[in-house]
């Protein structure tokens, strides 16, 4: 197949190659000319937003806006992270006013936030690894505050901050000899430093009792000690019921569809209260998914 673009009196030709497909995606092969321009050029002037497959319309010039956070700075990303879609700069001059502390991270949004759970059981369930961008001042942000209400902005948010626990209990465990069985069952070496969270690391590593404070000085020094101000690395993990949370308290978040990872985040969460929420917000025609409306749900603590 091949697809012709006029960009600034320059045509671009896009080709594309069926290669194979494979369990829940296509292996597709792409060519361009002229072939001096970038991969992310050619998306850029041949592609449109990509709107969830939900919305039934053609991209409009008003989305360029709306889907679209105001504080998207990079590039990389191939949905925005709705959640963030209802804040405001009104929104945020208002939480500042009641002295209400905001920190971001660098999320890119994958295709495992949108893959459905088709298969019978969740083990047989593979969820994609996305990529995050943490500060080191973010992760000590978080740190100083862990004993206050901190709130996760999106499932994606949340996976991340919860992911930061896990890599600094890997840190942490690092430094302990007395453990060689579990140190096999993470793969840590001496001279390892791979940060990349399994999809079930946080069911498997039930072993020592290392507190969220532990992990995450043990994250901020082992930053220091390797002269890293950001942590850039991959997280796959699937967070459902039965899942113990060690950092969030709250999640904003936008009502999801059945058979997503997204709801079993949710039910994880607040446990069988979700049942309730999402029922209420059926009778009340509340919107669901991308373009929907928002929600602030507290953990569960029982």
């Amino acid at each position: 197949m091949e697809k012709r673009i006029q960009h600034e009196g320059k045509e671009i030709i896009l080709s594309t190659n069926y290669v194979e497909k494979r369990i829940g995606s296509f292996i597709i092969e792409l060519s361009w000319t002229p072939s001096s321009l970038s991969f992310a050029e050619v998306l850029h002037f041949a592609g449109a937003i990509p709107l969830p497959p939900y919305i039934k319309r053609e991209v409009e010039e008003a989305d360029h806006v709306r889907y679209q956070t105001v504080y998207a700075e990079f590039d990389g990303s191939v949905a925005a992270p709705t959640a963030g879609l209802h804040f405001t700069d009104s929104i945020f001059e208002q939480l500042e006013k009641k002295n209400i502390q905001k920190d971001f991270v660098t999320l890119h949004v994958g295709a495992g936030t949108f893959k459905p759970v088709k298969s019978e059981t969740l083990e047989e369930h593979d969820m994609h690894a996305e990529w995050i961008n943490v500060s080191k001042e973010t992760i000590s942000t978080i740190l100083n505050n862990l004993d206050k209400n901190i709130i996760a902005v999106g499932t994606t948010s949340l996976r991340t901050i919860e992911s930061l626990y896990w890599i600094g209990r890997r840190t942490e465990l690092r430094s302990v000899q007395d453990l060689p069985e579990l140190r096999s069952v993470i793969g840590l070496s001496e001279q390892s430093s791979d940060c990349h969270v399994s999809q079930w690391e946080a069911y498997e590593l039930l072993e020592g009792n290392i507190t969220a404070t532990e992990a995450l000085q043990s994250l901020v020094k082992w930053m220091d000690e390797n002269k890293l101000e950001r942590l850039v690395t991959k997280t796959q993990i699937l967070i459902a019921p039965g899942y113990e949370f060690k950092i969030v308290k709250g999640l904003i978040t936008n009502f999801h569809q059945p058979q997503s990872t997204l709801l079993l985040l949710v039910a994880a969460l607040i446990g069988e209260d979700w049942k309730t929420i999402y029922n209420y917000a059926l009778q009340n025609d509340f919107r669901f998914l991308s373009y929907g409306d928002g929600s602030l749900l507290w953990r569960n603590e029982s």
